[in-house]
């Protein structure tokens, strides 16, 4: 899985170097209350290598997440299969700066992701989760053609599926 640029945003691999800039948000218990919050840049920078090693075999992982106006770290996410958990198969999902919350992004990067699982992936269908309480996420995955499936008690979180196109 390649570079790629949507309208607002750069979503390139991740590298070592990014992880500061990653790390505070994905390391931030506010930004991350919905999901998993890495305790250190150590943990951080683990998160990103299980990743990277899982893109060379699965073919996709997140991305680091840049804003084209500011060039700046803003986010981390795209298709993957969780490496402690792969049951569910292909899932998308993504954090935020919460400085750019609210602006789209979200829904910029998940349209990329499932362009991708689509057209170049031929993903037969694409899995995603959301807490109850996370409106935004939720809303996020319904505008961009994601079914709500069930609750899965023992996670916490609602399970969404999404059909490929191909």
């Amino acid at each position: 899985m390649s570079d790629l640029q949507t309208a607002h945003l750069s979503l390139r691999r991740p590298r070592l170097s990014h992880v500061p800039a990653l790390f505070r948000f994905l390391g931030n218990p506010d930004a991350m209350r919905h999901t998993h919050v890495d305790l250190t840049l150590r943990d951080c920078r683990r998160r990103i290598a299980v990743h990277e090693r899982f893109r060379r075999r699965d073919g996709c992982a997140p991305w680091t997440v840049a804003e084209k106006a500011s060039g700046g770290i803003i986010g981390w996410g795209g298709l993957y299969h969780d490496p402690f958990d792969r049951r569910w198969g292909v899932e998308v999902g993504y954090a935020f700066h919460p400085d750019v919350w609210g602006r789209g992004y979200a829904t910029e990067l998940v349209t990329a992701s499932l362009k991708l699982a689509d057209e170049v992936l031929a993903l037969p269908e694409v899995w995603a989760f959301a807490q109850p309480d996370n409106a935004g996420s939720r809303r996020v995955l319904e505008k961009t053609g994601f079914a709500e499936i069930r609750f899965v008690p023992e996670m916490g979180r609602i399970l969404y599926r999404r059909e490929g196109v191909a």
